[in-house]
């Protein structure tokens, strides 16, 4: 059995990731990352470095035109500012809308593609690292356990039942992903998460905040802000 994982290179596909790699070995799992015309390359760069850690195979694809035009603060050509807000903050502004930072429809683009690709290299099952944190607030309602419990079936059925959704975190706390990621020894050192593309971590933003929350939790620090 092989399986596809979508690939950030963030905190909660690495974790994704390592799961995959313990369940069904590094051989037979695929890292999926893809450019949708983000304002940095910095987590592309660092999906490929984790990759490498794993010795899996990392393929990317490009979906950049799908989100032309669409109002959101991470994309290129966007004359927003990535706010340097919790999410619960920018939550009380957006009169029940998602926050500027969410990419319209973004994971039910991502697992439409990701299910094309895992049936053409022979993966039945897509990983992904949705979970509450993010859908609290309908911040991002495509990481909400309802989002993913209508993707699966709609993948599972569209597929000939021959492709599933894993979501692994999605009734998870972002501090059960950094607890279950240490366990399994993800370098974290490896990945990256701030929506700026800076060399360090912005540490302000909605991502920034809630990394450096979910570390706290735990009784651990981020390795990404060691030495401040």
């Amino acid at each position: 059995m092989k399986a596809m994982v979508l690939f950030s290179g963030g905190l909660d596909s690495s974790t994704c990731l390592a799961l995959a790699v313990k369940k069904y070995g590094a051989e037979n799992v695929t890292a999926l990352s893809i450019y949708y015309g983000q304002k940095h390359d910095k987590e592309l760069r660092a999906a490929e470095a984790v990759a490498a850690h794993y010795g899996v195979d990392r393929k990317t694809l490009d979906l950049t035109q799908i989100f032309a035009g669409a109002d959101c603060s991470l994309l290129r050509g966007s004359e927003g500012e990535i706010p340097k807000e919790s999410y619960a903050e920018q939550l009380t502004k957006t009169e029940g809308k998602p926050v500027s930072t969410y990419v319209p429809f973004r994971n039910g683009l991502f697992l439409a593609a990701a299910a094309s690709e895992a049936i053409g290299c022979g993966c039945s099952v897509i990983y992904y690292g949705a979970h509450s944190d993010d859908a609290a607030g309908n911040a991002y309602p495509d990481c909400s356990e309802a989002f993913n419990r209508a993707m699966n079936e709609a993948i599972w059925l569209g597929s000939g039942e021959q492709v599933k959704i894993e979501a692994p975190f999605v009734g998870l706390k972002k501090a059960d992903v950094v607890r279950m990621g240490t366990e399994l020894g993800v370098p974290f050192e490896k990945t990256w998460s701030c929506y700026e593309g800076g060399q360090r971590p912005c540490g302000k933003c909605g991502t920034c905040r809630d990394r450096a929350a979910a570390f706290e939790a735990c009784g651990l620090t981020d390795p990404l802000m060691k030495g401040e």
